[in-house]
């Protein structure tokens, strides 16, 4: 008996076999404290067809990575701050470009001396100068160190290598002999030429207008539509022009930077590339041919350790010429020693018109796939080691970036900018209390650009929203707006990603208050109550008692109020709010949560002063508050630590405190 209306996938259960696997290897890596990356190509080794074999039907694959190159590419585009590479555009031309044009130089001179002809050398050269952007900036950002010396540098080079893979991938077919004619090569670059045109008129004109439409709509679906239609639709411009898919996918992601709805529109499309990525990765692994590499040892782990020697020479070279000192350039150097995903998207576009590795054939493909894979595997070990390796070699720590001093710490992140949100921006503002708000609503934008309020456009659901308003050094979030479905789901985002800060919550209801605690809500103020205590206040006025009297009275209602509701979490941030001094801004009090690591540990096994400079001034523990806690006191749930350090140790130590698993 046949089911009416039922539909047959062929590909279904290779395509569940790839995402298990990702899965899989991923949950893996995330235990053993692995970039996932590595999980993803690991698991594409196994299942692919040289290997297992679970997914046979490479073209799936393929037209799955390439949607993974296009939103990698796109995001790539919208990130492309002109104001950042404004302040390290000398790092990005100087040291960037010596680094590109050096490692081909040396490449290619190299092929060519043992009789590779010089377009395989010089392509060649393009596979092996472009070092992997998602893996570096992505553990970069782990760690903390974007904003190093080490960390500025890499993005400056990184910029430059993916803006020279849309010139290499432009040359691809001048190399494979295609366009050999004056007129050819003038027509690939007028094509190039009058799309950037058109994109940056766009750019100008008409995409920050459609974007503004849309938002004004408040429905997020159709701002995800409209983002997607962008990033696709520029693509298919360019191709049907001629001109690559990966120059189209970052000119639509330069359209879309130059609106004010950027952050949400990247957060918007950051869970679709985190899907499609991880196919394109998978997709790499799966191209490893494991009896190639166990027939080839030496020739894939000789061209590896040459890979890496070159690229650790030029690496420096960029950075010296710029005149760093010699721990930064070796620090920058090591972790930019890889090949990168723009490589394979090169290494696919050169495949399709009879280039390859060397001039080898499939031997060269071979070579060049396992090489990179393997040096993918070893970069986040290379990224964690490098500053260390840097300050074994030199004997100097590496200092902090400038920039750091003017990074946004210990501040408020503001969610919501209504009439609560406007009076709490203007007392902060007021008091010199650090802040910046978050908001979506095209009308509040306008009202916080006039009244010049450091803001975060976009939706605070948004993980990407949330780091991009700096809550992982910040000392409070207070939720002003009112939406009781939306609050819990911000509540969890923020706890998570830092589980060290301190979230107030406004709601409408008392009944709304545990399940907001629930979520992780430190203090919960319902306006149902505040009217109250209104109205208590004005009674009390009519008969002429003392307004210090009628305060005192009022104190005494919220904190039996508050006291039934949340125990004594009020009594404790009051130790941390009290003063607006250097050492209140750097005062946090921090929660326990039943299942966090710290909980059941002494304060010596977590060594908070030792590791990340942290102190621990006092515990509140129920209605106690133990001062100056020794070395063996043991921490229990639900406790909370009075600490004192800078931001920057608080979100180093936010594992310890973080509680498993992370929020959808």
């Amino acid at each position: 008996m046949t089911v009416p209306f039922a539909v047959s996938l062929p590909m279904l259960n290779e395509v569940v076999a790839l995402f298990v696997a990702s899965v899989g290897m991923a949950y893996a890596c995330y235990r053993l404290k692995l970039a996932p990356v590595t999980g993803f190509l690991i698991a594409g080794v196994i299942i692919g067809p040289n290997a297992l074999g679970f997914v046979q039907e490479q073209d799936l694959v393929d037209m799955l990575a390439e949607i993974g190159v296009i939103l990698l590419l796109f995001t790539i585009g919208i990130e492309f701050s002109l104001e950042k590479v404004g302040r390290i555009r000398q790092a990005i031309v100087v040291g960037g470009g010596t680094q590109v044009l050096l490692t081909v130089a040396l490449v290619a001179f190299g092929l060519n001396l043992i009789g590779v002809d010089w377009n395989a050398a010089i392509y060649t050269g393009c596979l092996v100068a472009l070092s992997s952007t998602a893996i570096v900036l992505g553990l970069l950002s782990e760690r903390s160190e974007t904003d190093t010396p080490h960390g500025q540098l890499s993005l400056a080079i990184l910029i430059f290598q993916d803006l020279a893979i849309v010139l290499m991938v432009l040359l691809i077919p001048l190399l494979s002999g295609e366009a050999t004619t004056p007129a050819a090569i003038g027509a690939v670059l007028l094509k190039a030429v009058v799309l950037i045109a058109a994109v940056l008129l766009l750019a100008r004109k008409g995409v920050p207008w459609v974007l503004e439409a849309i938002a004004r709509t408040g429905r997020q679906e159709l701002f995800l539509l409209t983002v997607v239609a962008i990033c696709f639709g520029t693509a298919a411009i360019s191709s049907i022009m001629g001109v690559s898919l990966a120059l189209g996918a970052f000119l639509a992601g330069l359209i879309v930077s130059e609106s004010r709805f950027s952050d949400q529109a990247l957060s918007e499309i950051l869970p679709l590339k985190t899907v499609f990525n991880a196919v394109f990765f998978v997709s790499v692994g799966m191209l490893l041919d494991l009896s190639f590499l166990l027939s080839q040892p030496l020739l894939v782990f000789g061209t590896a350790v040459a890979v890496i020697l070159i690229k650790l020479a030029t690496s420096w070279a960029g950075v010296a010429v710029l005149r760093y000192p010699t721990r930064v350039a070796i620090a920058t150097s090591i972790g930019l020693a890889q090949i990168g995903e723009f490589s394979f998207v090169l290494e696919r576009a050169g495949r399709a018109v009879g280039l390859s590795p060397a001039g080898m054939g499939d031997a060269g493909s071979q070579t060049f796939i396992a090489a990179a894979v393997f040096l993918m595997l070893i970069t986040p070990f290379q990224v964690a080691n490098a500053p260390r390796l840097a300050a074994r070699f030199t004997g100097k720590r590496e200092e902090d970036a400038p920039s750091r001093a003017s990074k946004m710490e210990d501040h408020v992140v503001v969610i919501g900018f209504g009439e609560a949100g406007r009076r709490l921006a203007h007392v902060l503002s007021e008091r010199g209390i650090p802040f910046t708000v978050i908001e979506l609503s095209p009308s509040h934008l306008n009202d916080m650009k006039a009244m010049g309020i450091p803001h975060v456009v976009g939706d605070a659901l948004r993980p990407h929203i949330l780091e991009a308003a700096g809550i992982r050094t910040a000392k409070m979030v207070v939720l002003v707006m009112n939406d009781p479905e939306v609050a819990p789901g911000i509540i969890s985002q923020a706890r998570f990603i830092n589980p060290t800060v301190q979230i107030v919550v406004r709601t409408r209801y008392m009944r709304s208050m545990e399940r907001l605690q629930q979520r992780g809500a430190d203090i919960v103020v319902p306006e149902e109550l505040e009217t109250t205590v209104r109205i208590f206040s004005h009674v009390l006025g009519a008969y002429m008692i003392p307004r210090d009297e009628i305060d005192r009275q009022v104190k005494l209602l919220r904190d039996h109020d508050y006291g039934v509701m949340r125990g004594s979490i009020q009594e404790a941030h009051l130790m941390v709010l009290q003063g607006l001094d250097e050492d209140g801004l750097h005062t946090r009090a921090v929660a326990v949560r039943p299942g966090a690591p710290a909980a059941g540990k002494t304060l010596q096994e977590l060594a908070l002063r030792r590791s990340h400079e942290l102190t621990v001034i006092a515990v509140r523990r129920g209605m106690r508050t133990i001062a100056s806690p020794a070395g063996d006191f043991l921490v229990e749930p639900n406790d909370r630590l009075v600490m004192i350090g800078n931001a920057d140790r608080f979100a180093q130590c936010a594992d310890r405190f973080r509680v498993s698993p992370e929020p959808t």
